[in-house]
């Protein structure tokens, strides 16, 4: 059996989560903090990494490209080579660009510790950006990618909410906004497997801050 390793209060974490629970795979998570990760399975220490018959992945999105071509059932890309293209090129643009550039907010944000105002400047220049850039790619028609659930939406659900929550936490204002992001989380909310990773995430992150305090 497939073991998923690290935790749950991590989008990265659940982005596989979501794929291997939308695919109906059977697996057992492995609870491993930051700090007590198995390096030879995850040289740096990042989650999320899997354990497989065939050894250890790392990388979120490795894991999830491994899933998809070892796992043909309840597919998360599309069979046409461009239109896979496309999902990965959004989330690409999600992780890259959106993800990452908040992400060096996120200590001030959720963690109670300080940015300084230059970076806060900084990653709001780039988020200007890069957001717009993003809307021109991502189609919410319904899902991110177009009309079928994809691995866009796995890593989707998952980031998106911490950037509308960061940047409304440290500019005042959701820089998501513009884009029909509110509505599509709710409409995603709405699928088992997501109501089930944001309720174990929920219980996590709690676990997790209570272990920092």
């Amino acid at each position: 059996m497939l073991k998923l390793c690290g935790f749950a209060a991590s989008n990265y974490y659940n982005k596989v989560k979501l794929a291997l629970l939308e695919k109906n795979l059977p697996f057992e998570e492995v609870l491993a903090w930051l700090g007590e990760t198995d390096l030879a399975a995850s040289p740096l220490g990042k989650v999320p990494y899997i354990i497989t018959d065939a050894g250890p992945l790392c990388e979120s999105e490795t894991i999830a490209e491994y899933l998809e071509a070892t796992y043909l059932q309840s597919p998360l890309l599309p069979k046409d080579p461009y239109q896979a293209a496309k999902v990965r090129e959004i989330v690409t643009y999600l992780e890259l660009y959106l993800e990452l550039t908040a992400r060096e907010l996120y200590a001030e944000a959720f963690f109670g510790g300080k940015v300084s105002d230059r970076v806060k400047e900084r990653q709001r220049a780039l988020l200007d950006k890069y957001i717009p850039a993003f809307g021109k790619l991502a189609k919410f028609s319904p899902y991110i990618a177009g009309d079928t659930f994809t691995l866009a939406d796995c890593a989707a659900v998952c980031h998106l909410p911490l950037i509308s929550s960061c940047t409304k936490i440290i500019y005042g204002q959701d820089l998501l906004a513009g884009l029909p992001v509110k509505d599509y989380l709710k409409a995603m909310s709405e699928r088992p497997s997501v109501q089930k990773v944001n309720a174990e995430r929920k219980a996590n992150t709690e676990l997790m801050l209570s272990r920092n305090r």
